[in-house]
């Protein structure tokens, strides 16, 4: 497992280019039979990511759950949100299997001991992107379909930013302790997420990025409103995004991507609002 320790803004500021994507950018996600995993020490979120494709692969395959987490297993003190991003798959969860199609979301409360990955077919293997919080009660394991996900259209053509929150692992969908997760789709030309951008200091968040054709790259920006730096990235990669950094971007073309936040509060709305012009 990656371990990513806690970066701040005055330090930031002197980073070179392959510092800024050591300390925050996460790339090959998914191996085959594998199950990739980085810890960040900003509020203990973890990134992980699973592709199936000759067998099935237990949630925590080469990772040291005492060691890293001083827990007997995975979940015991947390909870996590599994999308699946590649071809159709299953994931069974202490003997209960859930079906998984493309861009639908799998919560899975604290407590649970077993879970497991498969693919439906080795030819078009599932691709799981999980993130996971500490928990302190649980809740109801639950599948949301991309259909059954709560839909919020922002923006517009005129900004470059028309895109659909779909809201998944939140406060109007299901209870959690502190996960929330969603997906926004952006609109075929608009290229513009989370813009006009914000910060929230009472929490993190992670962005993951894909659907972007293999010759195209989003322009990931982050740091403070007036120390702003940014990261190239490419499908299917992410990014950790402290409390007090910016997050938003632009593409080359359209995209998809998955945030997942935790902290003090799940109030999606509770944010410190910025104005284009006041980036430097």
């Amino acid at each position: 497992m990656d371990i990513r320790y806690s970066a701040n803004q005055k330090d930031m500021k002197r980073y070179t280019t392959e510092e800024l994507r050591n300390e925050f950018l996460i790339t090959d996600l998914y191996a085959a039979d594998e199950v990739k995993a980085v810890y960040s020490h900003v509020d203990r979120m973890v990134t992980m990511g699973c592709m199936p494709v000759k067998e099935q692969v237990s949630i925590e395959k080469g990772i040291d759950c005492w060691k890293t987490f001083g827990t007997h297993y995975l979940l015991e003190r947390r909870e996590i949100g599994i999308f699946n991003i590649g071809g159709d798959g299953t994931i069974t969860v202490d003997g209960t299997e859930y079906k998984l199609g493309y861009k639908d979301c799998l919560y899975i409360t604290m407590g649970a001991k077993e879970v497991l990955f498969a693919s439906s077919s080795p030819e078009k293997p599932a691709k799981f992107y999980m993130v996971s919080a500490p928990a302190h009660t649980s809740y109801e394991t639950k599948l949301i379909t991309i259909a059954e996900a709560k839909k919020r259209p922002l923006g517009d053509q005129a900004s470059s930013n028309k895109r659909v929150i779909n809201q998944f692992i939140h406060p109007d969908v299901l209870k959690t302790c502190q996960l929330c997760m969603g997906m926004t789709a952006l609109e075929e030309g608009s290229v513009w997420n989370s813009m006009p951008c914000h910060t929230h200091e009472r929490r993190m968040e992670i962005y993951t990025y894909f659907e972007i054709p293999e010759d195209q790259v989003v322009m990931h920006f982050m740091g403070e409103p007036t120390e702003t730096r940014h990261l190239v990235m490419k499908n299917e990669e992410a990014v950790i995004s402290p409390s007090w950094s910016i997050h938003c971007g632009a593409g080359t073309s359209s995209y998809t991507f998955i945030w997942a936040m935790g902290g003090e509060n799940q109030a999606f709305d509770d944010m410190d609002n910025l104005k284009p012009t006041e980036l430097r």
